[in-house]
């Protein structure tokens, strides 16, 4: 299914941080991707993300506007936003 991409806007990148706003309009998605660093992601608006993930897996994320996870580098997925309005998060890449 081809799908909207998200709008990825770069905020910070220097040499310990790369910082990312992430937009996504109902059924937009990040494309496959393989995160190269640790990061930390914080939503801006309230976010229902649809993860699809290696193997043909996928689950179904809800986080309130504020919230805030880290995830280790490697991590490999899709993400598209499973909501109805649009979502946005930031992403904090850790160099």
């Amino acid at each position: 299914m081809k799908r909207e991409p998200a709008t990825a806007t770069t905020l910070v990148d220097d040499d310990r941080v790369r910082v990312t706003r992430f937009d996504f309009a109902p059924g937009a998605e990040t494309g496959w991707h393989i995160h190269g660093h640790d990061y930390v992601v914080t939503p801006v608006t309230e976010c229902t993300m649809l993860l699809e993930e290696p193997g043909g897996t996928s689950r179904t994320v809800t986080m309130a506007a504020g919230d805030a996870y880290r995830r280790p580098l490697g991590v490999e997925h899709n993400v598209i936003n499973a909501g109805t309005k649009t979502m946005s998060f930031v992403e904090v890449e850790l160099k």
